[in-house]
C-alpha cells in the first residue's frame, strides 16, 4: 500500500467512522473507498467489517454520559447483538451476499422515514404533551438480533434500523438512542469480524489506516450529537438514509 493510498483510507475513515457514529452510515463512506483501492468487493466487506471495530471502540467510549444508567436494558440487546452477528456472519460465508438486495432499501427507507417523524417525550414536553415513561417493549432483543443478523450479513445501514428500531420503541431522545445504537452495533460487528478474522481474507493494509480512521471519527460523533439541534440533525440523518435508500433501489431493481 502506498502512502497516498494509505492517507486516503485514513480520510476515508474519519469521515466514515463520524457518518457511522451520527447516523450508522459509516459503510457508504468506507465500503467504496476500500473498493477504489482495488480491492475485490468481497475481501472489501470483509475488511470494513474488522476496521469498524474501532469505530465502536471510539463511539462508545465517547457516549458515557448517554448510556449512564442504561446497563441492565443493554444486556439482552448485547446477547441478541452477538448471536445475530454470529448468524448474519455465517450466512455471509456460506450463501450470496445479493439474497437482501430487493428488501434492504424498503427497510432503509422506511427506517429513515420512521426517524424523520418520530419526536422524543423531550419535544413532546415542549409542544405541551403529557408523557407517561413505558417500559421498553418485549420484543427489543428479537428486533436487535434480526438487525444484527442483517448487519453482519450485508451491513449497508444497519446503524439506521437500529436507531429508528429504538428512538420508535424506547420513546428516547436522539443522544440517547444513538448511544445504545453505537453500542449494540458496535457488539454485532466485533462477533462477525472474530469470525471473518479467523475465516476469512482480511486486507490488513487497508484495514490498519481504516481503522484508525474509524477510531478518531467515531470518537467525534457523539460530541456532535450531543451538542447539534436534533430537529436538524435528524432531518440530516433522514435524508442520507433516503439517499441511500434510492440508490440501492436502483441497483437492486435495474
Amino acid at each position: 500500500m502506498s502512502v497516498l493510498e494509505f492517507g486516503f483510507l485514513l480520510l476515508a475513515g474519519i469521515g466514515a467512522g463520524l457518518s457511522g457514529s451520527i447516523a450508522g452510515l459509516a459503510s457508504l463512506v468506507s465500503y467504496p473507498a476500500l473498493l477504489a483501492t482495488g480491492l475485490p468487493p468481497v475481501t472489501a466487506n470483509v475488511t470494513n467489517t474488522v476496521a469498524l471495530v474501532l469505530s465502536a471502540v471510539g463511539s462508545v467510549s465517547a457516549s458515557r454520559p448517554e448510556l449512564r444508567g442504561q446497563g441492565r436494558r443493554l444486556r439482552p440487546l448485547l446477547l441478541a447483538a452477538a448471536l445475530g452477528g454470529v448468524t448474519g456472519a455465517v450466512l455471509l460465508l456460506l450463501t450470496p451476499s445479493d439474497a437482501f438486495e430487493r428488501i434492504v432499501p424498503w427497510l432503509i427507507g422506511g427506517a429513515s422515514v420512521a426517524i424523520l417523524v418520530q419526536r422524543p417525550p423531550r419535544e413532546l414536553a415542549a409542544a405541551g404533551a403529557e408523557h407517561a415513561p413505558a417500559p421498553d417493549p418485549r420484543w427489543l432483543p428479537l428486533g436487535t438480533f434480526a438487525v444484527a443478523i442483517y448487519g453482519g450479513y450485508f451491513g449497508a445501514a444497519a446503524g439506521v434500523l437500529l436507531l429508528a428500531m429504538y428512538l420508535l420503541s424506547t420513546g428516547e431522545g436522539l443522544p440517547r438512542g444513538n448511544a445504545m445504537k453505537n453500542v449494540v452495533l458496535g457488539v454485532a460487528n466485533g462477533v462477525a469480524a472474530v469470525g471473518f478474522v479467523v475465516l476469512a481474507d482480511v486486507a490488513w493494509s487497508a484495514a490498519l489506516p481504516l481503522a484508525i480512521g474509524f477510531l478518531l471519527g467515531g470518537r467525534l460523533g457523539p460530541r456532535v450529537v450531543r451538542r447539534a439541534p436534533q430537529a436538524a440533525l435528524r432531518a440530516v440523518i433522514a435524508v442520507a438514509g433516503l439517499a441511500l435508500a434510492v440508490h440501492l433501489g436502483i441497483q437492486a431493481y435495474s
